[in-house]
């Protein structure tokens, strides 16, 4: 081994992470500033309210106004069992919180849809095309938007006309620190930060595919490749791309006439090769595999593997492992080329074929041929493939294997060079993404849930990472970023799961009073029977007049807002192709929004006139109609950057449970972060049929599932984001949701309201109008068909209404006040508490004070009935919670977490120990290659008991002038090799005490390819001027992504002597040079250490 290294090429190269960032020296750049003073000031108030909370509980202004409670048997058990809510849940690694699940309403037209990280920045882009960056260094401080790390955003990019402008893939080159973004418009865009003004935009831009940019890769050859639909893969080599970087910012619009045409048209080779268009799927995947120098692409149930030196396809296959054959060219034509290329062809030849005899059949076997190409293309985006095999995934693996996720949940191993090795079932939901670090593979699920395995496949780790699907994952500073579907990204720990996390997981939860935050909510609930009529503004002002409190919520059920069979009928088609509501409805919806505007005012002048503040108005947030049944939500403006995510759910019980006669309509919607879901019912009537309104309800409660947004905040959100629903296990804190579960269960805060119609036995109608008149309403409750079965646990299990203390609200004569109206008609229906308000908070006992792990604690303060309202055949009800909320801020979590890794003694100690890198060796700093020579490079890992992983990037290439002194090495794309440089392999793990061998051999060119509309245009070139380029081997331990780097310069020599024109295949063995089969023979197995022993060290 080389014992007389320069210094300067064994040095450690810092990259951002944890332990870089929070490093003891007051020397320390990194180290992050003193937190803000709105941030202490928040956490002294959050440390205020627990003493208050904690040392003056009997101070509770909600035990002194709230009402006596009745609470149902059969509650926190089974489906009723209330979900588990922990700070911190110990089957899931403690996470970075970059940016907190924003509401669906705030992100129409703008949701993150990927994430890229370099070794400096997180890259994220979006449907408005705009791209964010956050600084690795910044992430555990405080930002503006929304409790989100502070980053900076380009504008929204017009797609003028051409589409749409969405953001779809991110590719970032390091080397040359420029961030490149694919769009659904077809255009490819480069970033730049501005270091001057802190700012950026758009610096290139050119339209790359007619179809949208669905992948984008930069090879080891620092070419950039871009996938499309149909099949379309385009290459732009470097030496375009690097004309483009050097023009000025005067010249940068001609990008688009520049990359526009220098583009290399795989699918057009394809032919040329011998393979006919066999690939038309869309290339959703590009995976470069910088070991072997290879790039794979992937269709929906295929793969095809490249060279990417060459740009020969080497091998096409499907999932299976099978290999496509070669067609026969002169039977089957190429469809491959572009659009355009096809007319320009078609053109050309169009009068020969005319003149030909054989035109006729030509253009017929054309036609019938161009049919069958429609077909293949419409099969390949999937109409008629098996969806459930579809390839969603790849990564490769620093050992050189190649994994695959499937939407049927399947993993697939493959090795470089496309053999199957196995296929692993560890989750039943899709695989959309995959990311490996060290000897670990991530694997992302549409269920939320991220697996960690080994290298092998064996799962170390689960748990559920997002309340909805994983979309990507990128690495960076120490952590694997995940960006889920609603917009949220964390950041893992790549030791998860492992010693680190316990230590953080103490040390958060201890801090939880610093971050908790306790907010006040007032909800009005109403209920009402309509009886087919319509109410006058002065009836729904006499019903609603609490509302201008403080009530920031409010939530109105209405039942026979529209009856009779033939709109039953026609409700039940709307229903079957998703339309709800109706114009009755849109009025009483229309005079809501009216009654609660003009309370608003009159209060509002009235405060004005006494010179304070007006009050706030409401917006309607969200509705659901099923037939008669009418849900709504309102929502005070302050309250509405923190209300959103309204689903809405119809659950039929009329008729065979398919007409909305009986049922129920719910809302769902979060506020600070807790899920509350307010259910509509109407259930069957008759005095009799207790057991059918019981069934009812278990109906309801088993089946209702929120498929469906309901959003007025903003219409678009609510049409354009149904593919953003909360999963499964919204607020699911352990390692997975608990199957089974009705998607109810899963609330905080769950409110039933309607006319649940139960009725009250064993009483006459004379004697319930004798004990109503005297208000005795203690012994008509015992009565009470409801009552009776919650206390037997029959229904509404653990369920809570507050006491009665109202007329029973059923069966009244229209207009007629007073408790003289019940009915008096032939049938004289007994008087009945129909219509009723129950609901169920997080508390597991009646003492339960709020915090994180009891969430939400409500109280009723008003529990009565509207006995003024006449115009239907009940009384209107409302109900008035005082909510108690206990969310998290994430934003002075975030600086805690900082804190607890800045400062954290043992923290610092097992992270030091982790994060330690091997000591690594190579054999030469300086390679002299000529005449295809091949020169082995030798790597030695002389720890005795870690792995030593290594990859070999090039720094840069450049010409050796007269004087024998190299220029500038330029760097390629993302640090690429130049062309007549091959390092086999270039990456790979060292076991302790071994040596890994590379080859490097030169693989000279003699013609200067251009490349116009994807044709390519050859001269011959000989450059007699010598070459040299910068290899850097960069090796790391198995948690560390700092290095410890080996510059080794490589020199290709052509002036030594004439360039011998030996066949390609021949090697040289000179002094420490070995024959390719020598090396191909050789491991870094004990034996071969020492063989290399006795080898001559160059």
């Amino acid at each position: 081994m080389n014992s007389g290294m320069d210094p300067n090429d064994d040095i450690p190269n810092h990259s951002p992470r944890i332990f870089d960032r929070y490093a003891s020296s007051s020397f320390d750049d990194s180290q992050p500033p003193y937190p803000s003073l709105h941030s202490t000031n928040r956490r002294l108030d959050y440390m205020i309210q627990f003493l208050d909370r904690n040392l003056l509980p009997q101070q509770s202004s909600r035990h002194k106004s709230s009402m006596p409670e009745f609470v149902a048997k059969g509650g926190g058990q089974g489906i009723f069992a209330l979900p588990e809510r922990k700070p911190l849940h110990p089957n899931r690694p403690p996470y970075l919180e970059v940016r907190p699940h924003p509401l669906r309403e705030t992100q129409f037209g703008c949701f993150l849809k990927t994430i890229a990280c370099t070794d400096r920045q997180l890259w994220a882009g979006g449907e408005s095309g705009a791209v964010r960056v956050w600084e690795l260094k910044d992430l555990y401080e405080e930002g503006e938007e929304a409790a989100a790390a502070p980053f900076r955003e380009s504008l929204a990019i017009s797609s003028n006309g051409t589409g749409d402008a969405a953001v779809i893939c991110i590719v970032q080159d390091v080397g040359n620190g420029v961030v490149w973004s694919g769009h659904r418009d077809g255009k490819i865009r480069g970033w730049k930060i501005d270091c001057e003004s802190g700012g950026f935009k758009e610096g290139w831009c050119w339209q790359a595919h007619r179809g949208p940019v669905l992948s984008m890769v930069f090879t080891s050859y620092g070419d950039l490749w871009s996938g499309s639909e149909g099949g379309n893969i385009r290459i732009w080599p470097w030496e375009d791309i690097q004309n483009a970087l050097s023009l000025t910012m005067e010249e940068r619009h001609m990008t688009s006439l520049l990359m526009g045409r220098s583009f290399i048209d795989l699918r057009s080779q394809i032919a040329v090769n011998g393979f006919s268009s066999i690939l038309n799927s869309d290339i959703k995947c590009l995976l470069s595999d910088n070991i072997r120098a290879k790039v794979w692409s992937s269709g929906y149930l295929s793969f095809a593997l490249w060279d990417a030196r060459t740009r020969d396809l080497l091998k096409v296959f499907n999932i299976d492992g099978q290999i496509e054959n070669r067609a026969d060219l002169s039977l089957v034509p190429d469809f491959s080329v572009e659009d355009e290329i096809k007319m320009k062809v078609v053109t050309s030849t169009k009068k020969e074929k005319t003149q030909s005899s054989f035109g006729f059949f030509q253009q017929s076997r054309n036609a019938i041929m161009g049919a069958a190409d429609a077909v293949r293309r419409v099969a390949a985006k999937g109409g008629f493939v098996d969806d459930s095999r579809k390839i969603e995934a790849l990564t490769i693996t620093i050992d050189g294997m190649i994994w695959v996720g499937c939407a049927n949940g399947l993993l697939i191993q493959w090795d470089g060079n496309g053999n199957r090795i196995q296929d692993i079932q560890l989750h039943s939901s899709a695989v959309l993404c995959l990311c490996s670090f060290g000897s670990k593979i991530w694997v992302g699920y549409t269920s939320g849930i991220v697996h960690t395995l080994d290298l092998d496949g064996n799962k170390l780790g689960e748990w559920v990472a997002h309340n909805s699907s994983v979309l990507t994952m990128a690495t960076g500073a120490g952590y694997i970023y995940t960006l889920a579907k609603h917009g949220g990204i964390r950041g893992w720990s790549i030791t998860s799961p492992g010693a680190l996390d316990g230590i953080l997981y103490s040390e958060l939860t201890a801090k939880g009073f610093l971050y908790t935050r306790i907010e006040n909510l007032t909800i009005l609930t109403g209920t009402w029977n309509v009886g087919q009529g319509r109410a006058s503004k002065s009836s729904l002002e006499s019903w609603l007049h609490s509302a201008v409190s403080d009530v920031g919520i409010i939530v109105i059920g209405l039942q026979e807002v529209e009856m009779g069979a033939g709109f039953l009928a026609m409700s039940a088609v709307r229903e079957s192709v998703g339309i709800d509501g109706s114009a009755i409805g849109q009025w009483w919806l229309d005079m809501i929004d009216d009654a609660l505007h003009d309370m608003m005012e009159r209060k509002s002048k009235g405060l004005m006139r006494k010179q304070l503040h007006p009050l706030r108005r409401f917006e309607r947030a969200g509705s659901r109609q099923l037939a008669g049944m009418l849900i709504a939500v309102w929502v005070k403006d302050n309250l509405k950057p923190h209300v959103g995510d309204i689903d809405a759910s119809a659950v039929p019980c009329g008729f065979g449970r398919a007409i909305g006669n009986k049922g129920a309509v719910g809302l769902r919607l979060r506020v600070y972060d807790k899920i509350f879901c307010f259910v509509n019912c109407h259930f069957a009537a008759h005095l009799e049929a207790v057991g059918r309104r019981n069934a009812d309800f278990d109906h309801v409660y088993r089946t209702m599932s929120f498929g469906r947004p309901s959003n007025l905040f903003n219409a678009g959100a609510a049409g354009a984001s149904s593919a953003v629903q909360m999963a499964r296990g919204a607020n699911a804190m352990g390692a997975q949701s608990v199957e089974g579960m009705p998607e109810l269960s899963e609330a905080d805060m769950i409110v039933f309201l309607g006319d649940f119609n139960y009725r009250l036995d064993d009483v006459s109608y004379d004697e319930a109008r004798d004990f109503i008149s005297q208000r005795s309403f203690d012994w008509l409750r015992e009565r009470d068909q409801l009552r009776t079965e919650m206390e037997a646990g029959n229904v509404f299990q653990g369920m809570r209404e507050a006491a009665i203390t109202f007329a029973p609200t059923y069966k009244f004569d229209k207009h007629v006040a007073g408790l003289s109206g019940y009915d008096s008609g032939e049938k004289k229906r007994i008087p009945a508490w129909c219509d009723r308000i129950l609901y169920r908070d997080s508390r597991q006992t009646l003492g339960s004070e709020c915090s994180l792990e009891c969430p939400v604690v409500s109280s009723v303060s008003q529990y009565e009935s509207c006995m003024d309202v006449t115009d239907s055949d009940h009384k209107p009800v409302i109900c008035i919670f005082s909510v108690e909320i206990a969310h998290i801020d994430e934003s002075v979590r975030r600086q805690e977490f900082g804190d607890i890794v800045r400062s954290n003694e043992e923290f610092r100690c097992k992270l030091q120990e982790l994060c330690k890198i091997p000591e690594t060796i190579v054999s030469t700093n300086n390679i002299l290659l000529q005449n295809q020579d091949t020169s082995i490079l030798r790597i030695t890992n002389k720890c005795k008991e870690s792995i030593a992983l290594f990859e070999i990037v090039c720094q840069g290439e450049s010409t050796i002038k007269d004087d024998e002194q190299a220029s500038y090495h330029h760097p390629r794309g993302s640090f690429g090799l130049p062309r007549w440089l091959q390092v086999t392999p270039a990456a790979g793990i060292i076991k302790p005490d071994h040596v890994a061998e590379v080859s490097v051999h030169l693989e000279a060119f003699h013609t200067q390819e251009e490349f116009v509309n994807g044709f390519p245009q050859n001269w011959w070139c000989e450059d007699d001027r010598d070459k040299e380029a910068i290899l850097v081997v960069k090796a790391h331990g198995r948690y560390t992504m700092e290095t410890r780097n080996h510059r080794i310069r490589v020199r290709h020599c052509c002036s030594a002597k004439k360039i011998d024109p030996k066949p390609r295949d021949s090697v040289q063995v000179q002094g420490n040079r070995l024959h390719r089969a020598d090396y191909q023979r050789l491991s870094v197995s004990s034996d071969v250490v020492d063989h290399l022993r006795r080898l001559h060290s160059p």
